[in-house]
């Protein structure tokens, strides 16, 4: 007989904490038919739980013997491990003080005591959504950067390249005014610029000599592809890498593709990952190249400012070098790469295409 695996209890995992067992019965009254629970009766106790248990949601008492709630409250978002865990203070202590003193610590609400059954179920359930939200958000994210990785597995790129581009189009974007949101927005959507080259054959994307016009119709076709990788989505982020992909090989001066866009025509996302893409293409080596020093990159995007870039952002961009510098230091194309490996002359005159 075929021995059925276990059910898994898929419900929330809740820390209760209180040093008095009468409350923590009472809440377990509330909470129990919805949710699983652990309980503790110590700050310390509760530190080690929430370490080794990674509850959902811990409700903490303020006044306990030992260390407070607060202090508990204040180790917990102190440590990498259990910083994310939304924690709400139930406390006989309702004055203004108390409860400022406690979102200080890092707590997200009070529940004051005697409590309110639906009161408590209200509370967890609103807190608990809000975190699927942010899981959800941050699971997006991971996805969407993966994808972006998937190309340059196919590509001769390297997984440094969409870090480093990603970042210098964030710093761009907030230099010409976006919004700390929208910069973190096209950072995460930048990595998607090229995914479409999945879909070029391998003998056209890997080969390394010059591409036949036929093949170059068939490389060109990359931008349409990732927007149809990406699809039409409500979420704002998918929304903008769409642009992006479609729009990152754009001309300021109408002469790119794949739609031949003119201009402020070009999408604004589009201006700013072409500029980022290409000028780390240049500056860092590749199997087909040398590094081109940051100097003759610069020149390039002064020469072809008006042409090839917006040239608003290529002065802007110019002006952001110490930030490049930094972010290009911080995530270098080897760990043991110094800055003599991009000493290297450049080994071509047209404007080059990073993809």
């Amino acid at each position: 007989m075929t021995q059925s695996p276990p059910v898994t209890d898929r419900r929330p995992r809740l820390l209760l904490v209180d040093d008095e067992p009468t409350n923590l019965q009472v809440l377990k009254q509330i909470l129990q038919a919805d949710y699983r629970l652990l309980f503790a009766r110590d700050g310390e106790k509760a530190l080690q739980l929430a370490a080794q248990e990674q509850p959902q949601l811990i409700l903490l008492d303020v006044m306990m013997p030992g260390l407070t709630g607060l202090e508990v409250c204040r180790r917990l978002k102190a440590d990498p491990a259990t910083v994310g865990i939304p924690v709400i203070f139930v406390t006989a202590l309702a004055d203004e003080n108390h409860e400022t003193e406690g979102f200080a610590a890092g707590a997200v609400d009070y529940v004051t005591k005697p409590v309110s059954p639906p009161i408590v179920r209200a509370r967890v359930r609103t807190h608990l959504s809000l975190v699927r939200v942010e899981d959800l958000k941050q699971s997006r994210l991971e996805i969407v950067q993966r994808l972006g990785r998937a190309a340059e597995f196919k590509d001769n790129e390297t997984g440094r390249h969409v870090i480093r581009m990603s970042h210098f189009a964030r710093a761009l974007a907030l230099a010409v005014g976006y919004s700390e949101e929208d910069a973190d927005e096209l950072l995460h959507a930048a990595a998607m610029h090229d995914i479409g080259k999945i879909g070029i054959p391998d003998a056209i994307l890997l080969k390394k000599g010059k591409l036949t016009e036929e093949e170059w119709q068939v490389m060109r076709r990359h931008p349409d592809m990732g927007a149809a990788i990406i699809g039409d989505h409500p979420s704002r982020l998918l929304q903008m890498a769409q642009r992006v992909a479609l729009s990152h090989h754009e001309r300021w001066d109408g002469g790119g593709y794949p739609a031949g866009l003119q201009g402020e025509a070009i999408p604004l996302e589009g201006r700013i990952v072409a500029i980022s893409d290409v000028f780390d293409a240049l500056t860092n080596e590749r199997p087909y190249k040398k590094a081109w020093p940051v100097e003759d990159a610069i020149a390039l995007l002064q020469q072809e400012s008006g042409r090839h870039f917006d040239p608003h952002l290529v002065q802007r961009f110019i002006g952001l070098m110490p930030e490049i510098q930094r972010i290009r230091a911080q995530w270098p194309e080897t760990e043991t790469e110094t800055e003599t490996e991009t000493d290297a002359a450049p080994t071509q005159g047209p404007t080059p295409s990073a993809g």
